[in-house]
């Protein structure tokens, strides 16, 4: 398979820095030596989801800092920056990845959340593209479990055979996100695409050419605000 397979999709990149130390430790922790691929695939989607917190709150979008090593320092990011650390662990067992997005509108998103982008639509929502048995499969490891359980939501669950990219319903049955557009997968993240489109769609928020917010400073503690919504 992997000699029919571009072979972008199973390199280190900038962004995609698995080859770091961090990052091979952190594999090597989640996984072991008698998974299947599939298994590892899985095992490390769940590691990234939980093991990383969900923060929108505390986003620096400069290149140096949303790596897929530093997102691991960190233990926390936000949506694109936790399927760039999926995507660096998945290529990191020899399993092609890609790096995904797509627009997404949130039915359940918090108060405080909505007044900082204006909308309820989250523009390049970050997934993970994973290549199992043959077939691309989509996998979102945004929302770790603890924020999905002090929520309400239910988490999403990867089986490495269907796709897993939305939360679709609540657990009292309520719509929560719906995919409105996709962009496909990427080898690497496109950097200028994504402040393109940002600041096409956030226009308040002007980030700059260094990839910083202009006028936004958030010290809110994003699950805690959740919770305090319940």
């Amino acid at each position: 398979m992997k000699n029919i397979i571009n072979n972008e999709a199973f390199q280190p990149t900038y962004f995609i820095d698995f080859n770091t130390t961090g990052i091979q430790e952190f594999i090597k922790e989640s996984t072991n030596s008698g998974q299947s691929e599939k298994q590892k695939a899985i095992s490390l989607y769940y590691a990234v989801r939980d093991k990383i917190k969900y923060d929108p709150y505390h986003i620096v979008l400069k290149k140096e800092k949303i790596r897929s090593s530093e997102v691991l320092i960190r233990k926390s990011g936000y949506c694109v920056e936790k399927a760039l650390l999926l995507v660096a662990c998945i290529r990191g067992v020899g399993i092609p990845a890609k790096i995904g997005f797509a627009n997404v509108k949130n039915h359940l998103t918090s108060p405080r959340l909505f007044e900082l982008m204006k909308t309820d639509i989250f523009v390049f929502h970050g997934y993970a593209d994973i290549l199992l048995d043959g077939v691309w499969v989509k996998a979102t490891p945004a929302f770790n479990k603890s924020l999905c359980e002090k929520t309400n939501t239910l988490p999403l669950e990867f089986d490495g055979i269907n796709n897993s990219i939305f939360h679709s319903l609540d657990r009292e049955g309520k719509k929560h996100m719906e995919y409105l557009e996709d962009f496909g997968s990427f080898y690497d993240l496109p950097f200028d695409r994504m402040l393109t489109e940002y600041n096409l769609f956030y226009p308040h928020l002007k980030i700059n050419d260094t990839g910083t917010f202009g006028t936004i400073k958030i010290k809110e503690d994003f699950e805690k605000e959740a919770i305090s919504q319940i």
